[in-house]
């Protein structure tokens, strides 16, 4: 008989793509599937270090909605494309964390950061993986 306790899975960050891109006026809005992309390509990093007070690796689960949706996943990152409401859908990724998985949600947005703590979920702002990459 096993007696050593299975692991606890690793940490689930939810990324609120439109917000974190939105969060720097960088001339997103004139390609926001390339802006999603570019901040895909920088969470690699997070995947791996992690964030904030989360240490790495972490499960990285980038949201995507409107013009960006359909941007493909990359090794170290999955990317779910919100079918409606992006908010609605993070909400959804962060209630289906695993029991005893912490869930740490990236947004500014503070209706969302209310909704997803009623799921046990903390949230961290857009800065936590801004620099990343």
């Amino acid at each position: 008989m096993d007696t050593h306790p299975a692991p606890a899975p690793r940490p689930l960050l939810v990324v609120d793509g439109a917000n974190v891109v939105g969060s720097v006026p960088d001339g997103w809005w004139r390609d926001r599937r390339g802006a999603a992309e570019r901040l895909r390509d920088r969470l690699v990093r997070v995947a791996e270090e992690g964030v904030a007070e989360v240490a790495g690796p972490v499960e990285v689960v980038l949201v995507v909605e409107g013009a960006a949706r359909g941007v493909e996943p990359v090794p170290g990152v999955r990317v779910e494309s919100a079918p409606g409401s992006g908010d609605d859908h993070i909400v959804a990724v962060a209630a289906s964390a695993a029991p005893g998985q912490e869930c740490v949600v990236v947004t500014a947005d503070r209706e969302l950061r209310e909704r997803v703590a009623a799921h046990g979920a903390r949230s961290v702002g857009p800065r936590a993986v801004r620099g990343a990459g």
